[in-house]
Order: structure tokens, then C-alpha cells, then sequence
């Protein structure tokens, strides 16, 4: 007797799962990438969570009052750079850093008055900052 199997049997998989995976991770990824990228501009704002230990060569501080001090020695702004220079001759620092310590009401200009200086005297600078979140 030749008896055949009528139907034969077809190995394919069922894909109708697949697009309803395929749509949720397309929609994931879409999510994830708006929210991951907020901002068009790229700012580095300088965050407090941890300390950078950093041997202080020399301290430059800019109180309220835009005055300049170096250590406690009061100083001029044009005459920063030479003060500076004095300063890590005396420390002989492999390594010499210009920390900042600026008043909140410290005006950018001084900042980068001190930065310039210490630019020129190819010194590495950190800006010293609160490490509470008040």
C-alpha cells in the first residue's frame, strides 16, 4: 500500500511576534537617545562631588571685593604674574599648580586674569570650589 502523507509538514517560524518586538525596541532606542542628548550646546560645567587632590603650589585668592591675594599677601592684578613666578621658585615643586579660590562674587575676568598668568608661566591651574551642594 502506498500511503503518502497528504499534507506535508512545512518547518517556518512565525514571525508575527517579531514585529511587535522589532517596534518596541525601535521605540526604546528612540526614547533613550532623545533623552540622553537634551542640550544641542555642549557645556563641561564643573561638578563638585569629589575631591581632586591637587598639592597647592601656590593659592591665588579674588575676594568680593575683586582684591587679589596671593597666600595672604595682598597683590595688584598686573602684577600677578611676578608674584606667581616668586612663589614656585621658593616651593621648587616638581609639578608646580596655581589653585583659584574665588568669592562667588568674583567677576569671570579675574579668574581668567589669574589663569592667563599662570598660562604664561606654563603652570597647570585648578579652581577651587565647594564641595557641599548648597
Amino acid at each position: 500500500m502506498n500511503i503518502k502523507r497528504r499534507l506535508a509538514h512545512d518547518p517556518q517560524g512565525h514571525s508575527s511576534a517579531l514585529n511587535d518586538i522589532l517596534f518596541i525596541l525601535l521605540l526604546f532606542f528612540l526614547i533613550i537617545s532623545t533623552l540622553a542628548n537634551p542640550n544641542v550646546v555642549k557645556l563641561s560645567i564643573p561638578k563638585a562631588q569629589s575631591d581632586t587632590k591637587a598639592k597647592q603650589t601656590v593659592v591665588v585668592s579674588v575676594n568680593d571685593k575683586q582684591e587679589f591675594f596671593i597666600g595672604t599677601k595682598p597683590v595688584y592684578v598686573d602684577s600677578l604674574k611676578p608674584f606667581i613666578a616668586a612663589a614656585i621658585a621658593k616651593s621648587q615643586d616638581a609639578e608646580p599648580t596655581v589653585v583659584i579660590n574665588a568669592d562667588k562674587q568674583a567677576t569671570a575676568d579675574n579668574i581668567v586674569a589669574i589663569m592667563r598668568a599662570a598660562h604664561e608661566l606654563n603652570l597647570r591651574t585648578v579652581l577651587a570650589v565647594d564641595n557641599n551642594n548648597r
